[in-house]
Formats: C-alpha cells, sequence, structure tokens
C-alpha cells in the first residue's frame, strides 16, 4: 500500500493482479508512493505481442524494437484504459513505461517466491520513473517519435 501525493492510499497488488488478466502482460509494477498518479512498469508478454504485432503488421525485429512501436504503444493504452474502467479515479494508471527485459530471481528483481523486489527494480528504473514523473501535468504516455 502506498499513498500518493494527495493523500490517497493505493493497493498497488490489487491493481497489477488485474492488469495481469490481460495476455498481453507478463509482468507489472505499479509505483506512486508520494507522486501524483500511480503509473506502471510493464514487462509485455513477448510471445503474445509478436503474434499481435504480427496480425497488425509490425515487424519488429528486436523486444527494444517492438516496445517502441508506436502502434504496440497505443495497444497497451488501450488496455490500461479498458483495465482502469474497474478502478476509482485516484488508482488509475496514468502512464506507464514498457520494458525490454523480464525480471527474474537470478536478475535480483524477484524473490524465490516469485514476488516483485520493488526497491530493487524502482532503483533500477529511476531514470524511466524520473521520466515518468518529470511532466506531471501531461497524464499521457509519451510516445516515440522519430
Amino acid at each position: 500500500m502506498f499513498k500518493t501525493a494527495g493523500g490517497k492510499y493505493v493497493a498497488p497488488q490489487i491493481i497489477e493482479n488485474k492488469f495481469m488478466e490481460s495476455t498481453l502482460i507478463a509482468q507489472i509494477m505499479v509505483i506512486g508512493e508520494g507522486k501524483r498518479f500511480p503509473a506502471a512498469l510493464i514487462v509485455p508478454a513477448f510471445e503474445e505481442l509478436k503474434k499481435w504485432a504480427g496480425k497488425n503488421g509490425i515487424s519488429g525485429s528486436t523486444k527494444e524494437d517492438l516496445i517502441k512501436d508506436p502502434k504496440v504503444i497505443e495497444k497497451y493504452q488501450h488496455v490500461l484504459d479498458k483495465t482502469n474502467e474497474s478502478f476509482g479515479h485516484w488508482e488509475q494508471v496514468k502512464k506507464f513505461v514498457l520494458l525490454p527485459n523480464e525480471w527474474t530471481i537470478d536478475g535480483g528483481e524477484l524473490t524465490p517466491k516469485l514476488s516483485l523486489k520493488r526497491k530493487v527494480i524502482l532503483e533500477r528504473t529511476k531514470e524511466l520513473i524520473d521520466h515518468i514523473y518529470s511532466d506531471e501535468h501531461d497524464q499521457k504516455p509519451r510516445e516515440q517519435h522519430p
């Protein structure tokens, strides 16, 4: 449980479990302690994402290419919008970042029981998190344009 800058309490595990119902999400961590809104770090389910991408004419050869594709970002925004309908406004994930690599026990991001090591993940993704919250009045995810 964490508290946003607006004083609202958010239970990230409940939100994460709801997002995990999507076949396109392998792992997710909801963040937002002391921030104006919740955000999410998302590791796509790359096998499913590649199938979806193939059907939609997207030919990203690497995971990094796929997660930067505007159509892919739009698809995850759609998943986000649909899932957010289940939550109160203060609990809704406003921004997200897609990550190219899964969190693992060997990598130090998961416990042996496969729970997220939140502090480790927060430390390793600090730059991305800073970027999410760097322009807090803009609550839509930034698409990368060439």
